[in-house]
């Protein structure tokens, strides 16, 4: 692994343990090597302060322009869906977000699979069509949220969930049917 990328992977872990201070990762795309081939870079909680529930993330070191409204989007959902579980939890919920764009029987943008269905029911995540509001209340998760959302978006961490395009609360009494790939803190998780 280059100097550079180990660089990038500090800032990256630094950006998820929440340092206020840390710098936004910088990566030079390898428009040389297709992206199957470039490289995984591992980020070990013991070594840079990761969350304590996290052993371990992978992120493939693939450079994405991020704009604000999709990192909005993406927090969102995240922010509603799965704050009480952790970064783990959030990044799971990210990934279902970003495998449906990437799907072709979803829409093919992160907002439009969020506010897919409308604010009516029915809708693809239960938030959104609720008739709750919509804002986050405690600002502290938001904002750690929306920068959980830029790293994801930015650097793609490796996903938890398998490829899952589905998930459910643990509360669900009957299991849906369909391939299981997953369940990470309260959600489990679906092809």
């Amino acid at each position: 692994m280059s100097a550079l990328n180990r660089i990038q992977i500090v800032a990256l872990a630094a950006l998820l343990a929440g340092c206020a201070s840390a710098p936004q990762p910088t990566i030079e795309p390898d428009v040389s090597t297709p992206v199957s081939e470039q490289p995984v870079a591992r980020v070990h909680a013991a070594d840079t302060h990761v969350h304590p529930g996290l052993s371990e993330i992978e992120f493939q070191v693939i450079p994405r322009m991020v704009d604000a409204k999709t990192q909005h989007c993406l927090a969102e959902v995240m922010y509603w869906e799965a704050r009480g579980e952790g970064q783990q939890g959030m990044v799971a919920v990210a990934s279902v977000v970003l495998n449906r764009a990437e799907d072709k029987r979803f829409p093919d943008t992160v907002c439009d699979v969020v506010y897919q269905g409308g604010e009516t029911p029915p809708c693809q995540f239960s938030w959104w069509c609720d008739g709750k509001a919509d804002r986050p209340s405690n600002q502290t998760t938001w904002s750690e949220t929306l920068s959980l959302a830029n790293t994801i978006l930015a650097v793609r961490p490796a996903d938890p969930t398998d490829g899952a395009i589905f998930y459910h609360n643990t509360s669900i009494p009957d299991p849906w049917q369909r391939p299981l790939t997953a369940q990470i803190g309260n959600h489990i998780f679906y092809r």
